[in-house]
């Protein structure tokens, strides 16, 4: 049996090798060709292609050219075959165009039915953009054809020809339209003209002697398919037009209560709700419009529409319960619906919902129970886990016995799943936390991947950080983990975690031995890791034996075969007799932001002059370690999996810091040659400064970029109008101080809306560079105006200056001049009262309604990073708020201390006390609060006078 088996593989991989195929479609060059023989052979070269066989150039080209020869033999079911291997062979082969004249044969009206969506499709993959024009008509009345199969391939190609001919498919909006609209297809048997059993009979099996009707004869389709496929060309064709597509969406919606639409294919109307909530996303005064419609869809006789409306519903922004009555009541129908894709459905649209709305969906919570013993484990997976957000703390010991009964039954994927849920219940009731620590503790034992060995200890990272009580029970568990653990990464990353909480326990020394274990057994990574660890409980131990002991178990790792073991050893050893190297090298908390780094490395690299300098490190600024894990945690997988991205939303790219915008504000005006002179950037605004409204005709935003003896303004500017051409764009300011001498503007050519957003750069010279300008400027945009031919496409020849006017740019003291910088806030300031300058100043800011909201903008406006937690503040009536950043262009470090009291009748009243390396960092921190709203200097006492 196995040699036959292998026997015929073998025959297979004859039958349907490249070469064999090449050689036997030299048939299709006879001159009488078998019709069978000829489909058997395409079959086997489209079989081919779908295996993702490649073909060069010349072999593709060679069996395209033979099968267009077979547009000679008028079989019907070999013109099929030859159509869908022009198609795939199209994009590989040459001088495919010279099929056209065949293929254009096939797309006359008369001819048979069959041929024509056959035709349509392929002539799509060969004509190229300059050829659409000659075709319009074809494709027009294909469109509005009543033969439904004609009418969506029509459709179709139109929507794949649209990237490349956009201007004339736009022409075509009203067939689109025309087939949006067009009416049910009457049944086959109801219709008068098809009265018995076969095409064109009057009678039983067209016995009545009636002559059949001349002409090609269809089957009439009921589904409405091409309602479908024109409503998607209808989008594509008026997507940049919101207000058309909110009027679309409007016509076609059928009221509120949906039954007027016109729309029969359930797949077109999921698709308009889909329009419909991108619309609210987009523009959220239409929502309680597209509230309404989407309600009335929850109604409709299609269980697909139901669940497409209630699910966009659900993903509405700033959704109300009251909102989501309706929605979640038609979800839970779906739960004890016996279709388990809707189950499936319901109940992940639920989960996700609860992340946010927990109450709205404890409703639903007796359904889920019963789908906790569901036969679908992943139904039973989302609702276990649903549950668990819903719950209440009384619950929590029946879900836990229930999760862990099946946990061994599901994959992977879905175990994270469930750890993710029981750790954001631990974080909820804490007072279950021994329970959930034991579960996760099993769970770690049994078998599985690195993503839910990740997810578990995860999980005891977080009840470590946030619950107190579990910590030496959770570090206990990780020691017995890493005794056996399998992934290096994590077993370095539990190391970590141990080398910085084991010592703040009350026995430290229990946990010594499990890391003495890595460095005796495990790899060099891993041996490395526990060296680290080790040292933090030689430097952090209270008691002297501890350290000796340390230093013994440190000593051994110096033989080590690894050299990165035995440097961590020396150097660590050397630390430990040395407390400023430890205050250094171990309890700092600070680290340098790695963006910046890099930033200033660059710069430093690439700058001729710095050669002979050595690079300044302290330049750089500093973040919090915490800080720093923050910036590089992925998403949990609890975001990523059990609430993935709507469905409607475009894809959000990730938020970068603002080490990350400064970096990469740093490599785009390197690529302008006009900037090469000015050596490297300072810093940047934080958020480019909006100076029009979202919705005008022009939008611009402007970010400020200051250099050692420049300031460079970059305006970006976008064109929201389709039928505009924007030229020689500039941007006109008139600064109202002294400071600065305009260089030169940097205007752009050409805009128009496919080629917005584009920038203007507008370059000043600070007439001191040791000082810090402060002011205002007056902005106007100026450009040529042309309309564009909306049948060409080309804009006119002669426009028009026009100018529009901007909102004011403020040259501020925090966003430009100051970058965040962490540091320990009493060393730091105990170290400036003798090397730097102390002022201080009082000030009322009568409109503040509290001191969070005060708190808030002190932040904002300095743009300086808050310590130890103080923008959180714990009494509503007194706090003190600490700051730390670093003036640039040399400044050095500036820190801030900001007592606040609050009374409901003064507001806010705030004693600002400033130490810096330089006098001139301290005035700025100064004069920003001087320019604050409502902030009204009392006095200030400068040198020391605190």
């Amino acid at each position: 049996m196995s040699m036959k088996k292998d026997e015929e593989s073998g025959l297979s991989a004859y039958y349907n090798n490249k070469s064999t195929i090449i050689q036997e479609a030299r048939v299709f060059n006879e001159s009488n060709v078998s019709p069978r023989k000829c489909r058997a052979l395409l079959t086997r070269i489209v079989y081919l292609l779908y295996l993702g066989e490649t073909f060069t150039t010349q072999e593709a080209t060679n069996l395209f050219f033979g099968t267009s020869k077979l547009f000679q033999n008028k079989d019907s079911a070999l013109r099929q075959m030859v159509y869908l291997n022009v198609k795939e062979l199209a994009t590989m082969a040459e001088d495919v165009i010279m099929v056209t004249a065949s293929i254009m044969k096939d797309m006359q009206p008369n001819l048979e039915v069959i041929y024509r969506p056959n035709a349509i499709r392929a002539l799509c993959r060969i004509i190229d953009p300059s050829m659409v024009q000659g075709v319009e008509r074809f494709f027009k009345a294909a469109i509005v054809d009543k033969n439904p199969s004609i009418a969506s391939s029509a459709l179709v190609s139109s929507y794949h020809l649209f990237p490349s001919a956009k201007d004339v498919i736009r022409r075509w909006v009203n067939e689109a339209q025309e087939a949006v609209n067009a009416k049910t297809s009457t049944s086959y048997f109801n219709n008068p003209t098809n009265s018995g059993y076969l095409p064109g009979g009057s009678g039983y099996l067209n016995f009545s002697g009636t002559a059949q009707p001349q002409g090609p004869q269809t089957l009439p389709s009921t589904s409405n398919i091409t309602q479908y496929h024109a409503l998607g060309l209808l989008y594509l064709i008026r997507q940049q037009d919101r207000m058309a597509v909110t009027k679309m969406i409007q016509q076609l919606g059928g009221g509120k209560s949906g039954s007027g639409t016109t729309l029969k294919n359930s797949m077109a109307l999921c698709m308009l709700i889909r329009y419909a909530a991108k619309v609210m996303e987009e523009d959220p005064n239409v929502q309680k419009q597209m509230h309404d419609l989407l309600e009335g869809w929850l109604r409709h006789k299609s269980d697909m529409v139901n669940y497409e409306a209630a699910r966009a519903i659900c993903e509405m922004r700033n959704v109300t319960p009251s909102q989501l009555t309706r929605a979640v009541n038609v979800l839970q129908i779906f739960l004890s619906s016996a279709k388990p894709a809707l189950k499936f459905a319901a109940i992940r649209t639920l989960s996700a919902l609860a992340l946010s709305q927990p109450a709205a969906v404890a409703t639903c919570n007796v359904d889920m129970e019963n789908l906790i013993t569901d036969p679908n484990r992943s139904i039973a997976t989302y609702a276990i886990t649903t549950l668990l957000k819903t719950g209440n703390e009384a619950s929590v010991d029946r879900l836990m016995k229930q999760i862990a009964g099946f946990m061994s039954e599901i994959s992977d994927e879905f175990k994270v799943i469930v750890v993710d849920a029981v750790r954001s219940l631990t974080l909820k009731f804490p007072a279950k936390q021994a329970l959930m620590l034991g579960f996760l503790s099993g769970v770690l034992r049994d078998e599985g991947g690195y993503d839910f060995k990740r997810a578990v200890v995860e999980a005891i990272f977080d009840m470590i950080k946030f619950i107190t009580d579990s910590k030496e029970a959770a570090l206990a568990h990780l020691c017995e983990f890493i005794e056996d653990c399998e992934f290096t990464k994590l077993s370095v990353r539990i190391l970590h975690l141990i080398g910085i909480e084991g010592p703040k326990t009350l026995n430290p020394t229990k946990y010594i031995r499990y890391i003495y274990n890595r460095v005796v057994l495990e790899n060099a990574i891993v041996r490395a890791a526990a060296v680290s660890s080790l040292a933090k409980f030689g430097v952090n131990a209270m008691d002297g034996t501890v350290r000796k002991s340390i230093g013994v178990l440190l000593n051994r790792c110096l033989d080590d075969v690894d050299d990165e073991v035995r440097d961590r050893a020396a150097m660590y050893l050397r630390v430990m007799q040395d407390e400023p190297l430890a205050q250094t090298y171990i309890k700092d908390e600070s680290m340098f932001s790695l963006a910046a780094l890099e930033s200033k490395l660059v710069a430093y690299v690439n700058d001729p002059e710095a050669s002979n300098v050595a690079f300044d490190a302290s330049s750089v600024p500093k973040v919090s370690r915490a800080q720093a894990q923050q910036e590089a945690a992925r998403p949990s997988a609890i975001d990523t999996i059990v609430a993935p991205a709507p469905t409607n939303a475009v894809a959000a790219p990730v938020r970068k810091s603002a080490a990350e915008m400064q970096s990469a504000y740093a490599d785009q005006l390197a690529a302008v040659p006009d900037f090469a002179a000015y050596g490297p950037i300072y810093g940047s605004s934080k958020q480019p400064a909006q100076l029009t409204e979202s919705e005008t005709e022009y939008v611009v935003s402007c970010v400020k970029h200051v250099f050692k003896e420049h300031i460079v303004f970059q305006f970006n500017v976008s064109n929201t109008l389709s039928d505009t051409i924007l030229e020689r764009v500039a941007v006109a300011m008139q600064p109202n101080d002294v400071g600065l001498t305009e260089d030169f503007i940097l205007p752009i050519a050409s805009l128009s809306n496919s080629t917005s957003p584009q920038v203007v750069y507008v370059s000043f010279t600070r007439d001191s560079p040791e000082e810090y300008v402060l002011g205002s400027f007056a902005c106007t945009l100026k450009f040529i105006s042309k309309e564009v031919d909306p049948t060409s496409g080309e804009p006119e020849e002669e426009g028009y200056e026009d100018e529009y006017q901007l909102e004011e740019v403020e040259l501020g003291a925090g966003s430009e001049y100051i970058i965040p910088n962490y540091a320990n806030f009493s060393t730091e300031w105990d170290k400036l009262e003798e090397d730097g300058t102390s002022m201080t100043e009082t000030f009322s800011l009568s409109s503040m309604a509290s001191i969070k909201a005060a708190c808030d903008s002190l932040i904002e406006i300095l743009n300086m990073e808050a310590l130890g937690g103080t923008e959180n503040p714990a009494s509503t009536s007194v706090h003190t708020l600490t700051l730390s950043g670093m003036a640039v262009g040399g400044g050095g470090v500036v820190l801030a201390r900001c007592r606040t009291t609050f009374s409901s009748g003064q507001g806010v009243t705030l004693e600002l006390s400033v130490r810096a390396e330089q006098e001139a960092a301290a005035r700025l921190v100064l004069a920003a609060i001087g320019g604050m709203d409502q902030a009204t200097p009392f006095g200030s006492h400068v040198d020391g006078t605190i």
